[in-house]
């Protein structure tokens, strides 16, 4: 077993515009220290409407490329060998999306479903839904959603800052880990999550529903 988080971001806040910024490389170099520290084997880098190669440079954790899509319904995530390097925010649907990710030969990942989000309304042919490291405890409608989608369900942090990290996390059965293996467990459903529950993380929590809530 194989353990990626699918859900990162290289800069610490929203409201950025969406292109790469020189400090992209040194917040990747961050994630993947703190990765390590995590025991992770793999971090999709999933920045708002940009993808950014930025290279393994022999690095563990691996970098899995993927990019957090802004959908006129809500977010997807597209992870894969080949996600957009660019998307215009709310431009293209959920449909629009999968099937761009689907000729490149990667997922499309619904992302927190019930957080500012209708994408799971939409008709399309998702590849997995995400329980996302900011509110784990709606895992239970997640689920069920996943249920009724006939689809997997996967785990990633959403971390904007390093020590976010690893604290809900996918874990794959695959002997290699590439794009393509990802995507591959992904379809055929060999994955699990993984949830971290510490004080330090229930705090986190507790903080980011109350900016969600209010803010």
């Amino acid at each position: 077993m194989l353990t990626v988080d699918l859900h990162t971001h290289t800069r610490f806040f929203h409201g950025c515009q969406s292109e790469p910024t020189a400090f992209d490389p040194l917040g990747a170099r961050l994630l993947a220290l703190w990765g390590r520290r995590r025991g992770l084997d793999g971090i999709a880098l999933t920045n708002h409407d940009y993808y950014s190669p930025l290279g393994n440079e022999r690095r563990s954790p691996q970098f899995i490329p993927g990019i957090e899509v802004t959908t006129t319904a809500g977010h997807l995530l597209v992870v894969g060998p080949d996600p957009p390097r660019k998307t215009t925010p709310g431009r293209s649907t959920p449909s629009e999306v999968v099937s761009r990710a689907h000729r490149n030969g990667c997922v499309a990942i619904i992302a927190h479903p019930f957080r500012r989000s209708r994408v799971h309304e939409c008709e399309a042919a998702f590849d997995a839904v995400e329980i996302n490291g900011k509110h784990p405890d709606n895992a239970d409608r997640v689920r069920a959603l996943a249920g009724e989608l006939g689809v997997p369900i996967v785990g990633g942090s959403d971390a904007h800052y390093p020590f976010e990290v690893g604290r809900t996390v996918t874990r794959i059965q695959s002997g290699t880990l590439t794009p393509e293996a990802v995507v591959t467990a992904i379809r055929d459903g060999a994955v699990e999550v993984h949830v971290r529950e510490t004080t330090a993380d229930d705090l986190v929590r507790t903080g980011y529903e109350y900016v969600h809530r209010h803010l």
